[in-house]
């Protein structure tokens, strides 16, 4: 009984939620050609925050975008769970990135259109799952929305746009939630309040959460951080702290 119960475990630690395998992503051809990526692997563990810093240009965007199959890449392999993204035709990623994965944009991404309600059931309506009832009302009670679901984006404030978008991402339960620069728009209030909400995510929800930030207050939610420098990993802090994500930082964009 003893090796089956460590087996499993190994075998759970084994399948990370987002993989990649020397990722390599270049632009252009001959001279003018630009090394975006060169030969990332990394592990995005399950149930675990992750941040991605680094100087401008460093390639943390990219990484993200093709991870996420929001951008296609020139070599390597990238995985969700056990699924390999190159195998993937262009219908079959869509639906990957509807069904698996949540995103949290910068600029909120809401349909301005839409109500709050409605921008959160989105995805799930087009998927054509049934959103889960119990789970929206608490998502959307959590995150201080209850009263503003029939209000559309224009008559929010970018705090509360941007807690729309968490509800969105959290209430079809994805396998890991994406997020570019989440707090990039946002005061140090509604910042902080994006951030307890998927720390909250990751430890009450058994969410798996990556985002691209270049604020190390940011980056202090998570677990564990990785720097990117010239398309590059070179450095990488569990438990941090903003001190030590700062002397990271300043280490290499010198």
């Amino acid at each position: 009984m003893g090796n089956h119960s460590l087996h499993s475990a190994d075998t759970k630690e084994a399948v990370a939620a987002a993989r990649a395998v020397d990722l390599v992503k270049t632009y252009g051809r001959g001279d003018t050609q630009v090394t975006a990526l060169a030969g990332v692997s990394v592990d995005f563990g399950a149930n675990e925050f992750t941040a991605i810093m680094g100087p401008s240009g460093s390639g943390k965007s990219t990484l993200m975008h093709a991870m996420a199959g929001l951008d296609s890449f020139t070599s390597g392999a990238a995985y969700i769970g056990g699924t390999d993204l190159a195998n993937l035709g262009d219908k079959q990623l869509t639906a990957l990135r509807r069904d698996r994965l949540g995103f949290i944009f910068q600029s909120f991404n809401l349909v301005p259109t839409l109500t709050a309600a409605e921008n959160i059931t989105l995805p799930t309506d087009i998927a054509g799952k049934k959103v889960d009832k119990e789970w929206f009302e608490e998502v959307t009670r959590r995150l201080g929305l209850a009263q503003r679901l029939s209000h559309r984006p224009s008559e929010l404030s970018g705090g509360q746009q941007q807690r729309v978008a968490c509800a969105r991402a959290l209430v079809s339960r994805p396998d890991i939630i994406f997020g570019d620069e989440p707090t990039g728009n946002l005061d140090s209030n509604a910042s902080r309040e994006v951030l307890e909400i998927l720390r909250h995510a990751v430890d009450h929800d058994n969410q798996t959460v990556v985002i691209v930030t270049h604020d190390a207050r940011a980056a202090s939610y998570a677990d564990r951080v990785i720097f990117l420098r010239d398309g590059e990993i070179v450095d990488e802090l569990r438990e941090p702290t903003m001190e030590a994500i700062l002397h990271v930082m300043a280490g290499i964009e010198d």
